[in-house]
């Protein structure tokens, strides 16, 4: 990896790329076709290209160099500078998987950086090497947006199966392993909304910006990327929802059984209290207590209890608490 250099891609404006060595990437020229440079931002060299060489400005170099970007767009003269998310592999998402690009773009140079590679960079080369891929700059950016987003939504789709998942578990069994597992993709869901809706933003904002080299034909998939953003976003705040609801419903059923056990531990105290009264007031040792000296006391007293038991589980049933 020479400066930093992760790839470089020669576009031919129709559809195809090839792979340049550092020493073509320092002999081209416009003429030739577009140049993708992508670098690592964490080199030395990479850093040191961009200062020296780049003939940028120095926002777009801060940008490029930064270790720590958010979603955002802007145009100087006829360039832009682009800030972008995506996943960077196929895992359940989490913050440390939402991998950040950096863009510079002008009509017939693209440079780009990051610190990982992501599926969407692959897929776009893929894309360029078979002869299917975009044909212009704009075209380009707008193919690696609509990357992005299909690779974030994957995971969009991923929790519409995790929730149906969860609430069929939900009406066989429930318990704190449920709850949890709730939970966590409720979490889930929240960084990766967060994500989609700044990237959302940041799209929406490049919809009204004016460069020469923007064709029509991108602000077009521009809106289809926007729109296709948006339905994903409402079918996670869907997730989210049905989330919440199968919560409440699981602290629901939580609730209804210990308040059962509770009521049944309320009876059988209720049945007992009198009950121990009864054999506690006749076990004082004092003198006077009722068939203290007859030999059918204790039977004569357990048949009392019984009465006392069952005029008690009678006054219940007439009650209806049980």
């Amino acid at each position: 990896m020479e400066t930093g250099l992760v790839y470089a891609v020669l576009l031919d404006r129709k559809g195809s790329g090839r792979e340049l060595s550092w020493a073509e990437v320092k002999s081209w020229q416009p003429s030739q076709g577009i140049l993708w440079l992508h670098f690592d931002y964490d080199s030395t060299e990479s850093a040191e290209w961009l200062q020296q060489d780049s003939g940028l400005t120095t926002t777009a170099i801060e940008t490029l160099s930064a270790k720590t970007v958010r979603p955002s767009v802007m145009t100087v003269d006829q360039g832009l500078i682009l800030a972008m998310y995506g996943i960077e592999r196929k895992s359940k998402p989490r913050a440390k998987d939402m991998i950040a690009i950096r863009i510079w773009a002008e009509e017939n140079r693209i440079i780009s950086t990051g610190r990982r590679k992501l599926l969407s960079e692959d897929d776009l080369l893929s894309r360029l090497r078979n002869g299917f891929g975009p044909r212009g700059t704009s075209a380009l950016l707008m193919s690696l947006a609509d990357l992005l987003v299909l690779r974030m939504c994957d995971r969009a789709e991923d929790f519409e199966e995790k929730i149906d998942d969860l609430e069929n578990l939900l009406l066989d069994r429930g318990g704190a392993e449920l709850s949890s597992l709730l939970v966590r993709l409720r979490k889930r869901t929240i960084v990766l909304r967060r994500y989609l809706c700044l990237q959302r933003e940041v799209l929406g904002r490049l919809q009204q910006e004016s460069l020469s080299w923007f064709d029509e034909h991108s602000h077009a998939l521009l809106g289809e990327v926007i729109d296709r953003l948006q339905r994903h976003i409402d079918d996670i705040d869907t997730v989210r929802e049905r989330a919440a609801i199968a919560q409440e419903e699981l602290l629901s059923r939580t609730s209804d059984q210990l308040n059962s056990r509770m009521y049944v531990l309320s009876v059988v105290a209720a049945v007992f209290l009198p009950l121990s009264f009864l054999t506690g007031l006749f076990g004082i040792n004092v003198g006077g207590i009722p068939w203290g000296q007859s030999s059918l006391g204790f039977i004569a007293f357990c048949i009392m209890l019984t009465i006392a038991l069952a005029g008690q589980i009678a006054l219940f049933y007439w009650k209806k608490w049980l």
